[in-house]
């Protein structure tokens, strides 16, 4: 992991100020003489810029994006906790930790501070911008505020602004955060037991019925208690609560509550024909945090692209998990 420390202020869409900016990234591959070779991933709400582990067979040597042919970046976003700065970072101007006092950012704020790390490096041009579900809303925002800078945009399970299915979902897992005792208590692990809780929520939103079925039934019929799909669900809270942060939780998606494409501008029709890029869209069919019509619209909207859907039971994040179905469409789509 590499960090950019930016040493100048950054003002937030809500016109609060963040002094200075750390940047956490990862690269692979190399820049080529033109620089018409980047590859650029924006993350989900809890991945990090180690994408080459959460999204494996995707990146690497004879990928579909290999690293001998492009100069592949993912950077941490604003507001987490791996290394970009967020509530856990120390605030410079009391030499404590934010937590809950660190400032509401956008989807927008977050796309600013890819930008900053792009200046960094000196990159003019964006061959290939990646995002998906929460990675979309940075890619499509990055491409409506930065029309001539990317080239191809590849969305999977994503959506052009938050819905209020979603906006329900981010508030019962922020509840749940802030009934927990310890949130106010300005400590590392605050609101622990409440994170286990909201990353409960958010896994029934992540997979689908058909999922829990197949890999989560009991066998025995006469079972009262300790069911295996009740395991697995405190299982994948305790998991996220080892490495991630309540406060980062409930920064997140808070900012994906306010992914509007429209706000402050046009309809959203009018504003997703201001797209360049040529678009590849990848919708699940079990979807139901980000369902096929969500990615419809996107399709619909943006002059250039074409839209696919991958038959899977892994829902929201079969955008993960069929990676062998992503690589075909990915591949036959950048040939045309």
């Amino acid at each position: 992991m590499q960090v950019y420390h930016h040493k100048n202020s950054l003002i937030l869409e809500s016109g609060k100020e963040l002094p200075e900016l750390e940047i956490a990234y990862h690269t692979w591959g190399k820049l080529n003489e033109k620089g018409d070779n980047v590859i650029w991933i924006c993350h989900a709400l809890t991945a990090n810029s180690a994408a080459q582990e959460w999204w494996k067979n995707l990146i690497g040597e004879g990928l579909a994006f290999d690293t001998n042919d492009y100069f592949i970046i993912c950077d941490n976003i604003l507001g987490s906790c791996y290394g970009t700065t967020g509530p856990s970072s120390t605030n410079p101007e009391t030499g404590h930790p934010f937590y809950t006092n660190f400032p509401a950012v956008t989807i927008r704020d977050m796309v600013q501070v890819h930008d900053l790390l792009r200046q960094h490096l000196r990159i003019q041009k964006i061959h290939l911008l990646v995002g998906g579900s929460m990675g979309g809303y940075q890619a499509l925002e990055w491409c409506v505020m930065q029309p001539q800078l990317v080239s191809n945009l590849f969305l999977l399970t994503t959506s052009a602004k938050e819905s209020p299915w979603g906006i329900a979902i981010h508030t019962a897992q922020r509840m749940a955060i802030e009934l927990d005792s310890s949130w106010k208590d300005e400590q590392a692990k605050s609101g622990n037991e409440g994170l286990k809780i909201a990353r409960a929520i958010g896994m029934i939103t992540y997979r689908s019925y058909e999922t829990f079925i197949q890999m989560q039934s009991d066998n025995n019929p006469n079972k009262l208690d300790d069911f295996k799909a009740a395991s697995y669900i405190k299982y994948q809270g305790n998991k996220l609560a080892d490495r991630f942060s309540a406060h980062s939780y409930w920064t997140l998606t808070k900012a994906m509550d306010t992914h509007n494409l429209a706000r402050g501008r046009e309809d959203l029709v009018a504003v997703l024909s201001t797209i360049k890029a040529k678009a590849l869209i990848i919708g699940i069919t079990s979807d139901i945090l980000c369902p096929l019509p969500e990615q419809q619209i996107i399709a619909d909207g943006i002059p250039e692209a074409t839209f696919v859907v991958i038959d899977s039971v892994y829902g929201h994040d079969g955008f993960l998990v069929e990676t062998e179905a992503i690589t075909h469409h990915l591949s036959a789509w950048l040939k045309l």
